[in-house]
């Protein structure tokens, strides 16, 4: 098993802490077998990627997202320009 520097925010390193202590469990093994137990269930790995994918985008998908945002706006203000163009030729009409 590999090991791994993890952060965790303050109030469940606190409660991961107390239940460790109160099962006499290193903290370590309690997180290992809290994600072997979260993770044995297919259904929620697939929940979970779907989670990751949202929060941290892939590399390559965050700049796909940007370019598709720039060419929507390109797109948009085209639009505009056109129907501003069409909208002063009424008016000279």
């Amino acid at each position: 098993m590999a090991k791994f520097m993890v952060s965790l925010p303050a109030r469940w390193e606190q409660f991961l802490k107390r239940l460790a202590d109160d099962h006499q469990a290193d903290l370590d093994r309690v997180i290992s077998e809290l994600c072997a137990w979260a993770f044995s269930n297919s259904e929620i790995k697939k929940q979970f990627e779907l989670w990751l994918d949202a929060a941290f985008p892939p590399q390559g998908e965050v700049a796909d997202k940007a370019r598709a945002a720039g060419e929507e706006i390109a797109m948009n203000e085209e639009e505009k320009g056109e129907e501003s163009e069409e909208e002063s030729h009424e008016h000279r009409d």
